[in-house]
């Protein structure tokens, strides 16, 4: 064969070739451009039995029920004390919460030692707005003495409570760790003072509770002043359309929309009570699944967890507490 032929039959398959090279891109490139991304939705649950109010442990994913908007998902995680925790410390500076603070920050060192080293947290407090003391950290002697310095402050603002707790879930947003499960714990006599319409509204603050995956729970400490103002003011009918235009915000609240959990405490023995809703924390399940609807974005999804009918015979009752919905 003379050489310009085996040199036209080379410029033939050599172009061939590279046709089909690029025929195989074009359709990798088109199935990358149909291909759809469905986002892992996590939240945690805590899972207490009935009859005692004890955390229950032995739990597989068969054992629950989940349904989003309705619809039946497919739990394809399932863990208990795996992630790490971002926690904010969020503590009331009105006057009638003051003095528990200062035992609190006494008995706090033994309190954070229920943490685990890879767990951070931050501090922050409150009256008409959130101030942060100590931004996440692991270091738990940074976050003693911001408690400390918790303690010496003192402020005659009213305590708006809504606006707290968007300004403390925006600063869970920002938790150097993406994957932790984040959670305020909150230190309050749960006495808000009505909101005047220039900060951010209850509405706000649960939609961006729930935009930040935030488990909101509480240490609630009463007084006789907590009492008296709860009867004139937060109880009182005349300022009754004045909540229902503006809630004030409930720490029951907004613990029953996230999945989170009140305790009642007293200053002799609210150190001992951080401690305990540290460790009941950590006993929470997480939970993950990939939706079987697509929602557009910004959507707000319903969420309903169970537990199986057979595992509660063969278990017993159990009460299940989780968030109520996500936005996509």
């Amino acid at each position: 064969m003379q050489a310009w032929v085996r040199l036209l039959w080379f410029a033939v398959i050599l172009q061939f070739a590279l046709s089909a090279s690029a025929h195989g891109q074009q359709s990798a490139a088109g199935a990358q451009v149909i291909h759809i991304s469905v986002d892992l939705v996590q939240l945690d649950a805590q899972v207490l039995e009935k009859k005692t109010g004890r955390p229950v442990g032995s739990l597989n994913k068969d054992d629950f029920q989940l349904y989003e908007d309705g619809v039946p998902q497919q739990i394809t995680q399932l863990s208990r004390d795996q992630l790490p925790l971002s926690v904010v410390l969020l503590f009331d500076l009105t006057w009638s919460v003051q003095p528990v603070l200062k035992p609190l920050a006494s008995g706090a060192l033994q309190a954070m030692q229920h943490l685990k080293p890879e767990d951070e947290v931050a501090v922050m407090v409150y009256a008409a707005k959130a101030q942060l003391l100590q931004d996440f950290t692991t270091d738990r002697e940074q976050v003693v003495t911001a408690i400390q310095k918790a303690s010496e402050m003192e402020s005659g603002d009213a305590a708006l409570f809504n606006e707290a707790i968007f300004q403390t879930a925006e600063q869970l947003s920002k938790a150097k760790n993406p994957r932790s499960r984040k959670v305020i714990i909150w230190l309050t006599d749960n006495v808000p003072n009505i909101p005047p319409g220039s900060v951010h509204s209850e509405r706000d603050a649960f939609q961006k509770v729930f935009e930040t995956g935030t488990v909101v729970s509480a240490l609630v400490e009463r007084s006789g002043i907590s009492d008296f103002f709860t009867v004139t003011f937060s109880k009182n009918p005349a300022f009754a359309p004045f909540r229902m235009h503006n809630p004030p915000g409930n720490v029951y609240k907004y613990a029953e929309r996230t999945g989170g959990e009140v305790m009642k405490s007293n200053k002799d023995e609210i150190s001992t009570k951080l401690a305990q809703l540290i460790d009941e924390i950590r006993t929470r399940f997480t939970l993950g699944y990939y939706p079987a609807v697509q929602q557009p974005k910004g959507k707000f999804c319903k969420i309903k967890l169970r537990i199986r009918p057979e595992t509660e015979k063969r278990e017993g009752r159990m009460i299940v507490r989780t968030k109520q919905g996500y936005y996509r």
